[in-house]
């Protein structure tokens, strides 16, 4: 039986996936000062030896280390609704968000929150209730 193993990217591929000002959320770290799983950040950039240097929000500059530390991108994402605009961070905040709407309303209204979840399901960077 053999089992896969993950390979750690080349410096230069961590610098072209992670960029400076990129935020991101932390998914795994093993490292007993590390902070929360969920902690969100922003990447100060890439060291020599292939770290992603991260302003944790929470205060801490743990560095992310692949691939024994996992961390995702955020996609941010706009929505507009009842003429209201909004900046997300995450697309999936969005998401959250316009479910709970949607659940907690009916008639029209619940058709303008589908829209919107309708588009963020596919992706779209902006996403409207309008027609």
């Amino acid at each position: 039986m053999s089992e896969k193993i993950k390979q750690r990217p080349s410096v230069e591929e961590i610098k072209k996936l992670y960029l400076k000002g990129t935020r991101i959320e932390l998914v795994k770290m093993d490292d007993v000062q590390a902070p929360p799983i969920g902690t969100r950040g922003t990447i100060k950039g890439v060291d020599d030896i292939g770290s992603i240097m991260v302003a944790w929000d929470n205060g801490s500059s743990l560095n992310v280390v692949l691939p024994e530390d996992r961390i995702v991108v955020l996609a941010p994402v706009t929505t507009i609704c009842y003429g209201e605009k909004k900046e997300w961070e995450s697309r999936l905040d969005a998401f959250h968000f316009f479910t709970d709407c949607y659940l907690n309303s009916e008639g029209l209204e619940q058709e303008r929150y589908a829209k919107i979840l309708y588009q963020l399901r596919f992706k779209r960077d902006v996403c409207s209730d309008e027609k």
